[in-house]
Protein backbone atom coordinates (compact mmCIF):
# COMPACT_ATOMS: atom_id res chain seq x y z
CA UNK A 1 0.00 0.00 0.00
CA UNK A 2 1.74 3.16 -1.17
CA UNK A 3 0.18 5.83 1.46
CA UNK A 4 0.49 9.91 1.61
CA UNK A 5 -0.46 12.45 3.64
CA UNK A 6 -2.26 14.73 1.80
CA UNK A 7 -2.80 18.38 3.28
CA UNK A 8 -6.37 19.80 2.02
CA UNK A 9 -7.99 22.69 3.39
CA UNK A 10 -11.25 23.58 2.24
CA UNK A 11 -14.77 24.57 3.37
CA UNK A 12 -18.18 24.01 3.27
CA UNK A 13 -21.35 24.19 4.58
CA UNK A 14 -24.64 22.70 6.49
CA UNK A 15 -27.52 22.93 7.69
CA UNK A 16 -30.15 21.26 10.34
CA UNK A 17 -27.60 19.07 11.96
CA UNK A 18 -29.21 16.97 14.77
CA UNK A 19 -27.12 17.14 17.44
CA UNK A 20 -28.69 13.86 19.35
CA UNK A 21 -26.63 11.89 16.80
CA UNK A 22 -23.11 12.76 18.49
CA UNK A 23 -21.89 11.23 21.00
CA UNK A 24 -19.77 12.97 23.75
CA UNK A 25 -16.98 11.10 23.19
CA UNK A 26 -16.35 13.07 20.28
CA UNK A 27 -17.78 10.79 17.51
CA UNK A 28 -21.09 10.25 15.49
CA UNK A 29 -22.75 6.99 16.82
CA UNK A 30 -25.97 6.17 14.78
CA UNK A 31 -26.51 2.49 14.16
CA UNK A 32 -25.40 1.74 10.71
CA UNK A 33 -23.95 4.79 9.52
CA UNK A 34 -20.57 6.59 8.97
CA UNK A 35 -19.10 6.79 12.13
CA UNK A 36 -16.12 9.19 12.97
CA UNK A 37 -13.77 9.45 15.56
CA UNK A 38 -11.93 12.99 16.77
CA UNK A 39 -9.08 13.47 18.43
CA UNK A 40 -9.11 16.88 19.77
CA UNK A 41 -5.67 19.31 20.96
CA UNK A 42 -5.09 20.14 24.44
CA UNK A 43 -7.24 23.18 24.47
CA UNK A 44 -9.76 22.81 21.51
CA UNK A 45 -12.73 24.49 22.60
CA UNK A 46 -15.83 22.54 23.35
CA UNK A 47 -17.59 24.85 21.42
CA UNK A 48 -14.99 23.95 18.50
CA UNK A 49 -15.93 19.90 19.19
CA UNK A 50 -19.33 20.77 19.09
CA UNK A 51 -19.26 22.26 15.74
CA UNK A 52 -17.16 19.56 14.37
CA UNK A 53 -19.26 16.60 15.59
CA UNK A 54 -22.31 18.36 14.25
CA UNK A 55 -20.58 18.74 10.31
CA UNK A 56 -19.79 14.61 11.08
CA UNK A 57 -23.49 14.18 12.26
CA UNK A 58 -24.79 15.47 8.84
CA UNK A 59 -22.62 12.92 6.89
CA UNK A 60 -23.63 10.55 8.87
CA UNK A 61 -26.67 10.81 8.48
CA UNK A 62 -26.04 10.17 4.40
CA UNK A 63 -23.92 7.52 4.22
CA UNK A 64 -24.48 3.70 6.09
CA UNK A 65 -21.19 2.69 5.18
CA UNK A 66 -19.89 0.24 8.30
CA UNK A 67 -16.50 2.38 8.92
CA UNK A 68 -14.88 4.36 11.30
CA UNK A 69 -12.87 7.77 9.58
CA UNK A 70 -10.43 9.05 12.68
CA UNK A 71 -9.80 12.67 12.42
CA UNK A 72 -7.16 14.85 14.61
CA UNK A 73 -9.04 18.20 15.42
CA UNK A 74 -7.52 21.55 16.97
CA UNK A 75 -9.17 25.17 16.61
CA UNK A 76 -6.08 26.95 17.87
CA UNK A 77 -3.90 29.94 16.70
CA UNK A 78 -2.69 29.54 12.70
CA UNK A 79 0.19 31.82 11.00
CA UNK A 80 -1.22 35.61 10.14
CA UNK A 81 -4.16 35.05 7.74
CA UNK A 82 -4.54 31.62 7.89
CA UNK A 83 -8.37 30.32 8.19
CA UNK A 84 -7.71 26.35 8.65
CA UNK A 85 -5.92 23.72 7.48
CA UNK A 86 -6.84 20.24 6.64
CA UNK A 87 -5.19 17.28 5.17
CA UNK A 88 -5.64 13.17 4.54
CA UNK A 89 -3.65 10.15 4.15
CA UNK A 90 -3.77 8.48 0.55
CA UNK A 91 -3.38 5.43 -0.40
CA UNK A 92 -2.48 4.39 -4.35
CA UNK A 93 -4.01 0.72 -6.12
CA UNK A 94 -4.29 -0.64 -9.13
CA UNK A 95 -6.90 -0.15 -11.48
CA UNK A 96 -8.68 -3.42 -11.25
CA UNK A 97 -9.14 -3.46 -7.59
CA UNK A 98 -10.99 -0.25 -7.66
CA UNK A 99 -12.93 -1.48 -10.48
CA UNK A 100 -13.74 -4.60 -8.55
CA UNK A 101 -13.88 -3.13 -5.36
CA UNK A 102 -16.77 -0.42 -7.15
CA UNK A 103 -18.53 -3.53 -8.88
CA UNK A 104 -18.82 -5.41 -5.37
CA UNK A 105 -19.82 -1.89 -3.61
CA UNK A 106 -22.67 -1.01 -5.86
CA UNK A 107 -26.47 -1.01 -4.44
CA UNK A 108 -28.11 2.46 -6.22
CA UNK A 109 -29.22 3.12 -9.62
CA UNK A 110 -26.20 5.32 -10.06
CA UNK A 111 -23.52 2.78 -8.49
CA UNK A 112 -24.91 0.37 -11.38
CA UNK A 113 -24.74 2.92 -14.39
CA UNK A 114 -21.20 4.24 -13.36
CA UNK A 115 -19.53 1.07 -12.99
CA UNK A 116 -21.26 -0.16 -16.20
CA UNK A 117 -19.32 3.38 -17.56
CA UNK A 118 -16.40 1.87 -16.52
CA UNK A 119 -14.07 -0.73 -18.70
CA UNK A 120 -13.49 -4.05 -16.91
CA UNK A 121 -9.14 -4.15 -17.10
CA UNK A 122 -6.36 -3.26 -15.88
CA UNK A 123 -6.04 -0.38 -17.75
CA UNK A 124 -7.72 2.88 -18.72
CA UNK A 125 -7.52 5.58 -21.07
CA UNK A 126 -7.78 8.91 -20.88
CA UNK A 127 -7.29 12.99 -22.05
CA UNK A 128 -3.91 14.17 -21.20
CA UNK A 129 -1.84 17.62 -21.96
CA UNK A 130 1.34 19.03 -20.80
CA UNK A 131 3.23 15.99 -20.10
CA UNK A 132 7.28 16.01 -21.38
CA UNK A 133 6.07 12.98 -24.03
CA UNK A 134 2.93 15.00 -25.14
CA UNK A 135 2.92 14.08 -28.73
CA UNK A 136 2.31 17.86 -29.85
CA UNK A 137 5.55 18.65 -28.09
CA UNK A 138 7.56 18.72 -24.69
CA UNK A 139 4.67 20.36 -22.68
CA UNK A 140 1.68 21.22 -24.61
CA UNK A 141 -1.44 22.13 -23.68
CA UNK A 142 -3.48 20.49 -26.60
CA UNK A 143 -4.76 17.59 -25.21
CA UNK A 144 -3.78 13.69 -26.46
CA UNK A 145 -5.25 10.47 -26.43
CA UNK A 146 -3.40 8.80 -23.83
CA UNK A 147 -4.00 5.06 -24.03
CA UNK A 148 -0.71 3.51 -23.61
CA UNK A 149 -0.93 0.90 -20.15
CA UNK A 150 1.74 3.31 -18.23
CA UNK A 151 1.59 3.32 -14.74
CA UNK A 152 -0.80 6.94 -14.79
CA UNK A 153 -3.31 4.34 -16.94
CA UNK A 154 -3.34 2.24 -14.09
CA UNK A 155 -3.12 3.24 -10.34
CA UNK A 156 -6.20 5.10 -8.82
CA UNK A 157 -5.06 7.25 -5.83
CA UNK A 158 -7.71 7.77 -3.05
CA UNK A 159 -7.99 9.06 0.51
CA UNK A 160 -7.50 6.42 3.21
CA UNK A 161 -11.65 7.18 3.98
CA UNK A 162 -12.43 6.25 0.69
CA UNK A 163 -10.26 2.90 0.37
CA UNK A 164 -12.29 1.81 4.09
CA UNK A 165 -15.86 2.88 2.41
CA UNK A 166 -14.81 0.14 -1.00
CA UNK A 167 -13.38 -2.20 1.87
CA UNK A 168 -10.14 -2.09 0.16
CA UNK A 169 -7.84 -0.09 2.69
CA UNK A 170 -4.84 -1.61 3.81
CA UNK A 171 -4.71 -3.66 0.13
CA UNK A 172 -2.45 -1.60 -2.04
CA UNK A 173 1.27 -1.77 -2.47
CA UNK A 174 3.13 -1.33 0.05
CA UNK A 175 5.20 1.52 1.46
CA UNK A 176 6.01 3.64 3.98
CA UNK A 177 5.41 7.14 4.89
CA UNK A 178 8.08 9.61 4.64
CA UNK A 179 8.69 13.31 4.97
CA UNK A 180 9.08 13.08 1.07
CA UNK A 181 5.49 12.78 0.01
CA UNK A 182 3.64 15.05 2.52
CA UNK A 183 1.37 17.81 1.12
CA UNK A 184 0.88 21.00 2.88
CA UNK A 185 -1.92 23.16 2.57
CA UNK A 186 -3.41 26.30 4.04
CA UNK A 187 -5.71 28.78 3.86
CA UNK A 188 -5.09 32.43 3.16
CA UNK A 189 -5.87 35.89 2.18
CA UNK A 190 -5.52 36.28 -1.35
CA UNK A 191 -2.55 38.48 -1.40
CA UNK A 192 -0.72 37.26 1.89
CA UNK A 193 2.07 34.60 2.38
CA UNK A 194 1.57 30.97 3.17
CA UNK A 195 4.79 30.20 4.88
CA UNK A 196 3.15 29.87 8.47
CA UNK A 197 0.91 27.12 6.53
CA UNK A 198 3.28 25.08 5.31
CA UNK A 199 5.32 24.93 8.61
CA UNK A 200 2.03 24.19 10.38
CA UNK A 201 0.54 21.83 7.96
CA UNK A 202 4.19 20.08 8.15
CA UNK A 203 3.88 19.17 11.88
CA UNK A 204 0.48 18.76 11.68
CA UNK A 205 1.31 15.78 9.44
CA UNK A 206 3.46 14.50 11.56
CA UNK A 207 0.63 14.25 14.18
CA UNK A 208 -1.15 12.54 11.53
CA UNK A 209 1.49 9.71 10.73
CA UNK A 210 1.88 9.21 14.32
CA UNK A 211 -1.59 7.90 15.59
CA UNK A 212 -2.20 6.64 12.49
CA UNK A 213 -5.60 8.80 11.52
CA UNK A 214 -6.80 9.50 8.44
CA UNK A 215 -7.20 13.03 8.62
CA UNK A 216 -6.42 16.01 10.70
CA UNK A 217 -8.57 19.75 10.00
CA UNK A 218 -7.72 22.58 12.38
CA UNK A 219 -8.72 26.05 12.54
CA UNK A 220 -7.73 29.48 13.28
CA UNK A 221 -9.36 30.90 16.04
CA UNK A 222 -8.26 34.45 15.16
CA UNK A 223 -11.50 34.27 12.93
CA UNK A 224 -15.10 35.14 13.73
CA UNK A 225 -16.92 31.80 13.09
CA UNK A 226 -20.61 31.28 13.73
CA UNK A 227 -20.94 27.81 15.16
CA UNK A 228 -24.96 28.02 15.23
CA UNK A 229 -26.25 27.75 11.08
CA UNK A 230 -30.17 27.05 12.09
CA UNK A 231 -30.96 31.04 12.11
CA UNK A 232 -28.32 31.35 9.55
CA UNK A 233 -24.60 32.84 9.70
CA UNK A 234 -24.25 36.21 11.21
CA UNK A 235 -22.81 38.97 8.70
CA UNK A 236 -18.94 39.08 8.99
CA UNK A 237 -18.71 35.67 10.35
CA UNK A 238 -17.84 32.54 8.59
CA UNK A 239 -19.91 29.17 8.95
CA UNK A 240 -17.89 26.82 11.06
CA UNK A 241 -20.32 23.93 10.95
CA UNK A 242 -20.30 24.42 7.13
CA UNK A 243 -16.52 24.98 6.52
CA UNK A 244 -15.97 21.76 8.82
CA UNK A 245 -18.52 19.70 6.57
CA UNK A 246 -16.77 20.92 3.18
CA UNK A 247 -13.07 19.51 4.87
CA UNK A 248 -14.45 16.13 5.52
CA UNK A 249 -16.28 16.11 2.08
CA UNK A 250 -12.57 16.21 1.00
CA UNK A 251 -11.19 13.31 3.34
CA UNK A 252 -14.18 11.84 2.51
CA UNK A 253 -12.72 11.24 -1.45
CA UNK A 254 -13.79 14.75 -3.75
CA UNK A 255 -10.62 15.39 -4.56
CA UNK A 256 -9.42 15.23 -7.93
CA UNK A 257 -5.51 14.52 -9.14
CA UNK A 258 -5.76 16.96 -11.75
CA UNK A 259 -4.93 19.67 -9.67
CA UNK A 260 -1.53 17.68 -9.40
CA UNK A 261 -0.97 18.45 -13.26
CA UNK A 262 -1.88 21.82 -13.27
CA UNK A 263 0.89 22.60 -10.74
CA UNK A 264 3.45 20.35 -11.84
CA UNK A 265 3.22 22.06 -15.61
CA UNK A 266 5.90 24.34 -17.16
CA UNK A 267 6.43 27.02 -16.07
CA UNK A 268 5.12 26.33 -13.10
CA UNK A 269 7.44 22.89 -12.53
CA UNK A 270 8.40 20.23 -15.00
CA UNK A 271 7.08 18.97 -17.82
CA UNK A 272 7.16 15.70 -16.65
CA UNK A 273 6.25 12.03 -18.41
CA UNK A 274 2.95 10.65 -18.10
CA UNK A 275 3.60 7.67 -16.24
CA UNK A 276 4.88 10.10 -13.39
CA UNK A 277 1.06 11.60 -12.78
CA UNK A 278 -0.38 8.53 -10.98
CA UNK A 279 -2.61 10.63 -9.04
CA UNK A 280 -5.61 9.98 -11.17
CA UNK A 281 -8.65 10.05 -7.91
CA UNK A 282 -11.58 7.95 -7.52
CA UNK A 283 -13.97 10.63 -8.66
CA UNK A 284 -11.74 11.43 -11.62
CA UNK A 285 -13.20 8.34 -13.26
CA UNK A 286 -16.49 10.33 -14.09
CA UNK A 287 -14.62 13.51 -14.46
CA UNK A 288 -15.66 13.87 -18.85
CA UNK A 289 -15.49 16.88 -21.57
CA UNK A 290 -17.19 16.64 -25.03
CA UNK A 291 -13.79 15.86 -26.57
CA UNK A 292 -13.18 13.42 -23.96
CA UNK A 293 -16.88 12.25 -24.57
CA UNK A 294 -16.28 11.70 -28.06
CA UNK A 295 -13.30 9.82 -27.66
CA UNK A 296 -14.77 7.72 -25.09
CA UNK A 297 -12.31 8.33 -22.36
CA UNK A 298 -11.90 10.60 -19.41
CA UNK A 299 -10.63 14.51 -19.07
CA UNK A 300 -7.97 14.32 -17.08
CA UNK A 301 -6.07 17.90 -18.51
CA UNK A 302 -5.70 21.01 -17.27
CA UNK A 303 -6.91 23.84 -19.25
CA UNK A 304 -9.89 25.74 -19.51
CA UNK A 305 -12.67 23.78 -21.34
CA UNK A 306 -15.72 22.49 -19.49
CA UNK A 307 -15.21 19.32 -17.34
CA UNK A 308 -18.11 17.74 -15.45
CA UNK A 309 -19.42 15.05 -13.93
CA UNK A 310 -21.01 12.01 -15.96
CA UNK A 311 -21.71 8.41 -15.39
CA UNK A 312 -22.54 7.14 -18.84
CA UNK A 313 -19.30 7.89 -20.32
CA UNK A 314 -19.82 11.69 -20.98
CA UNK A 315 -23.70 11.34 -22.46
CA UNK A 316 -25.24 13.49 -19.52
CA UNK A 317 -23.75 16.38 -17.60
CA UNK A 318 -25.08 15.99 -14.19
CA UNK A 319 -22.82 19.10 -12.92
CA UNK A 320 -19.81 21.07 -13.86
CA UNK A 321 -16.47 20.64 -12.53
CA UNK A 322 -13.74 23.34 -11.95
CA UNK A 323 -10.85 23.07 -13.94
CA UNK A 324 -7.61 24.19 -12.14
CA UNK A 325 -6.07 27.01 -10.25
CA UNK A 326 -3.16 27.72 -12.66
CA UNK A 327 -4.34 26.72 -16.39
CA UNK A 328 -7.86 26.19 -15.68
CA UNK A 329 -10.66 28.64 -14.30
CA UNK A 330 -8.79 29.33 -11.12
CA UNK A 331 -10.42 27.11 -8.86
CA UNK A 332 -8.86 24.06 -7.89
CA UNK A 333 -10.09 21.08 -9.84
CA UNK A 334 -11.26 18.84 -6.82
CA UNK A 335 -14.89 21.17 -6.58
CA UNK A 336 -17.58 22.07 -8.62
CA UNK A 337 -17.24 24.64 -10.75
CA UNK A 338 -17.74 28.19 -9.20
CA UNK A 339 -20.61 30.34 -9.38
CA UNK A 340 -23.47 28.18 -10.18
CA UNK A 341 -24.47 26.79 -6.71
CA UNK A 342 -24.04 23.10 -7.21
CA UNK A 343 -23.14 22.01 -3.91
CA UNK A 344 -21.20 21.68 -0.74
CA UNK A 345 -18.22 21.06 -2.81
CA UNK A 346 -18.48 24.38 -4.38
CA UNK A 347 -14.75 26.39 -4.13
CA UNK A 348 -16.05 29.22 -2.88
CA UNK A 349 -18.42 31.03 0.19
CA UNK A 350 -18.51 34.39 1.36
CA UNK A 351 -18.78 35.58 5.49
CA UNK A 352 -22.46 35.00 6.23
CA UNK A 353 -22.86 32.67 3.50
CA UNK A 354 -24.75 28.87 4.97
CA UNK A 355 -24.22 26.56 2.48
CA UNK A 356 -25.67 22.89 2.11
CA UNK A 357 -25.50 19.49 1.05
CA UNK A 358 -27.21 18.77 -2.76
CA UNK A 359 -28.01 15.97 -4.38
CA UNK A 360 -25.07 16.53 -6.93
CA UNK A 361 -23.18 16.19 -3.94
CA UNK A 362 -24.44 12.81 -2.89
CA UNK A 363 -24.74 11.52 -6.17
CA UNK A 364 -20.34 12.12 -6.29
CA UNK A 365 -20.26 10.28 -3.06
CA UNK A 366 -22.77 7.52 -3.81
CA UNK A 367 -20.78 6.66 -7.16
CA UNK A 368 -16.80 6.49 -5.63
CA UNK A 369 -18.36 4.06 -2.73
CA UNK A 370 -20.11 5.63 -0.07
CA UNK A 371 -23.54 4.09 0.60
CA UNK A 372 -26.78 6.36 1.12
CA UNK A 373 -29.34 4.93 2.82
CA UNK A 374 -31.55 3.65 0.23
CA UNK A 375 -31.45 2.78 -3.14
CA UNK A 376 -31.56 5.87 -5.26
CA UNK A 377 -31.94 6.45 -8.99
CA UNK A 378 -32.76 9.71 -9.62
CA UNK A 379 -33.63 11.31 -13.28
CA UNK A 380 -31.37 10.00 -15.48
CA UNK A 381 -31.44 13.49 -17.22
CA UNK A 382 -31.52 16.35 -14.60
CA UNK A 383 -30.95 19.45 -14.45
CA UNK A 384 -27.84 20.14 -11.91
CA UNK A 385 -28.61 23.43 -11.64
CA UNK A 386 -31.87 24.73 -11.71
CA UNK A 387 -31.09 28.12 -10.03
CA UNK A 388 -27.71 29.19 -10.46
CA UNK A 389 -26.89 31.46 -7.34
CA UNK A 390 -23.61 33.61 -7.68
CA UNK A 391 -21.12 33.43 -4.42
CA UNK A 392 -20.62 36.62 -3.45
CA UNK A 393 -16.91 38.08 -3.12
CA UNK A 394 -16.17 38.47 0.46
CA UNK A 395 -13.65 41.33 0.96
CA UNK A 396 -10.94 38.51 2.60
CA UNK A 397 -10.49 35.59 0.47
CA UNK A 398 -8.58 32.46 2.14
CA UNK A 399 -6.84 30.51 -0.45
CA UNK A 400 -5.68 26.67 0.03
CA UNK A 401 -1.83 25.99 -1.44
CA UNK A 402 -0.45 23.06 -1.53
CA UNK A 403 3.42 22.76 -0.98
CA UNK A 404 6.04 19.98 -1.33
CA UNK A 405 7.21 18.73 2.89
CA UNK A 406 10.32 18.64 1.53
CA UNK A 407 11.99 22.06 1.99
CA UNK A 408 8.35 23.92 0.76
CA UNK A 409 9.16 23.93 -2.54
CA UNK A 410 6.35 23.94 -4.43
CA UNK A 411 8.16 23.26 -8.19
CA UNK A 412 8.82 19.66 -7.93
CA UNK A 413 12.42 18.89 -9.40
CA UNK A 414 13.15 15.66 -11.95
CA UNK A 415 13.62 12.37 -10.99
CA UNK A 416 11.72 13.35 -7.92
CA UNK A 417 8.72 12.05 -7.04
CA UNK A 418 5.50 14.10 -7.67
CA UNK A 419 3.46 15.12 -4.71
CA UNK A 420 0.02 15.10 -3.81
CA UNK A 421 -0.26 19.27 -4.71
CA UNK A 422 -3.84 19.72 -4.56
CA UNK A 423 -4.81 23.23 -3.90
CA UNK A 424 -8.11 25.00 -2.65
CA UNK A 425 -8.95 28.15 -3.21
CA UNK A 426 -11.50 29.97 -1.30
CA UNK A 427 -13.61 33.40 -1.30
CA UNK A 428 -13.49 32.60 1.56
CA UNK A 429 -12.29 29.28 -0.73
CA UNK A 430 -12.85 25.67 0.15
Amino acid sequence: MKTYTVKLKQFGVMTGIALSAVGVSGGVTPANALTFNFTPAAGTSQLAIDGFNAAAALWSSKFTDNVTVNINIDFTALGQGILAQAGSTRQEFNYGQVYNALNTDKLSGDDSTAVGSLGNGSTFNMLLNRTSNNPNGSGSAMPYLDNNGNANNSTINMSSANAKALGIDGLGNAASMSANNVIAQGFNPRNGTSAEAIQNAQDKSAMVNAVGSDAFITFSNLFNFDFDPSNGITPGTYDFIGIATHEIGHVLGFTSGVDILDINSPPVSGPFSDNQFTFVNTLDLFRYSNASKNAGVIDWTADTRDKYFSLDRGATNIAAFATGGNFGDGRQASHWKDNLGIGIMDPTAAPGELLAISENDLRAFDVIGWNRPTAVNPNPNPNPNPNPVDVPEPSTFIGTFIFAAAGADMVLKRRKQLFDLTEDKKTVEV
